[in-house]
This record gives structure tokens, C-alpha cells and sequence, in this order.
């Protein structure tokens, strides 16, 4: 498992290449639906560059305000930051490909922002998704046991998810298999993933994603 300085390494890889992404994209682009519920392209890559810039201190003020509502926080934070100039966001969080601050939550935590919030981005443009492998399954084995914010844990419980681009798989069960940024979608949630993955486990996936319980990126 990567350390600290080796996830920040990633982190600030992944920052950079997204950052080349946003920097491309026209007006349209910006105000497309991102994978989140009620975010656009904007408002997504706003909610990536508040958590990069996100401090100990700062996040404890930002839940007293909000009422100790963390999806509150982070919806009110990412619209105030998406009222910005497409520029503005796109300079700052490139500032931000050096920098090591963060929230009181452990720093692959922040890899996760990137690499998820990145293809909610990404892959409603049809861009190709520039998360590296190791990024990739650095989150999944994070996800995969995760209850807050993102429930992983529950979303993937009783099947088994095999990597059909790297050496990675988890769980018993019947099988979904995919390239692993698919697998990391559905993992965190996203019905999208469900598009490029098979396997006898995948109508389980498709009925839990369907329910009344269902998610498509809700957990920030």
C-alpha cells in the first residue's frame, strides 16, 4: 500500500492532467451534467478544486456552519466556488498540483476527490478518463471498505469484482468484471459504470443502484 508521500505523488498527477482536461473545454462543456446529481461539469471540478484547497481548520468551520451536515457543506461549497470564471478555477487547482493541505481525513481520501470527481467529469464529455492505473486501484482498495461518505462497503457487498486491465479483484459472490475505472463507478455509486461491466453479479448491482436507497454520486 502507497504511503503518504507516494499518494501525493498521485494526487498532484492527477490534479495536473485533469487541470490539461478543463483547460480544454468549451462553453457547452462546462454547463453539461456531470455523473453528480444536480452538478454540471462547473460544479464538479469547483467541488475538486474546495477540497484541494480545503485545511484542518477550514473544514471544522465549514460543518459548524452547515449545521454538521457534511453533504450540505460540500454542495454549498462546490456552487459557491462554481459562480467562478471557468479560468479562475482552472488556475487555481492547478496551484494546487504541489500543495499538500488537507481536510482532517486521510490523505488517500483526497486521490479519491480526483480520480472519481474526475470521471464524473470526464465521461459525460466522452473524454477518455486520464486517471493512471495505480490511482485507479489505490481507490478501489480504499472504496472497497468504505461506509462515509462513499458506501463502497455496502454497494459492492456479495459479489466479486475482477479487474479485467490490472491484477486486482475483491468479495465473494457472483462476478462483475470490467476495466477497473468502471469498477470504481460502481463502487462509489454511478449507474455509468454499469455500462462496461458484465457478469452474472451485475443485476444485483443494477437492482441496488435502482432502489429506492439508490445512488448516483448523492455522497460527495
Amino acid at each position: 500500500m502507497a504511503g503518504n508521500d507516494e499518494t501525493w505523488q498521485l494526487i498532484h498527477s492527477e490534479r495536473a492532467a485533469l487541470v490539461d482536461t478543463l483547460d480544454t473545454l468549451s462553453e457547452d462543456q462546462w454547463a453539461t451534467p456531470s455523473l453528480c446529481d444536480g452538478w454540471t461539469v462547473k460544479i464538479a471540478a469547483a467541488h475538486i478544486l474546495a477540497g484541494a484547497e480545503q485545511t484542518g481548520p477550514g473544514f471544522f468551520t465549514g460543518m459548524v456552519t452547515s449545521g454538521f451536515r457534511f453533504n450540505a457543506m460540500m454542495d454549498r461549497d462546490a456552487r459557491r466556488i462554481g459562480t467562478l470564471e471557468h479560468r479562475e478555477i482552472v488556475a487555481r487547482l492547478r496551484k494546487r498540483t504541489t500543495t499538500t493541505n488537507h481536510p482532517p481525513a486521510p490523505v488517500k481520501a483526497m486521490l479519491g476527490e480526483v480520480v472519481v470527481h474526475g470521471a464524473d467529469i470526464c465521461q459525460p464529455l466522452g473524454l477518455p478518463t486520464q486517471s493512471a492505473i495505480e490511482a485507479t486501484v489505490a481507490c478501489l482498495d480504499m472504496y472497497k471498505n468504505a461506509t462515509f461518505p462513499v458506501g463502497g462497503k455496502k454497494q459492492v457487498a456479495g459479489v466479486r469484482m475482477i479487474a479485467t486491465d490490472t491484477d486486482w479483484s475483491y468479495g465473494v459472490g457472483p462476478e462483475v468484471s470490467g476495466p477497473a475505472a468502471s469498477l470504481l463507478l460502481v463502487m462509489t455509486g454511478r449507474d455509468a459504470g454499469l455500462e462496461s461491466v458484465s457478469g452474472e453479479g451485475v443485476a444485483l448491482l443494477q437492482t441496488r443502484m435502482s432502489g429506492p436507497h439508490g445512488s448516483q454520486g448523492r455522497d460527495r
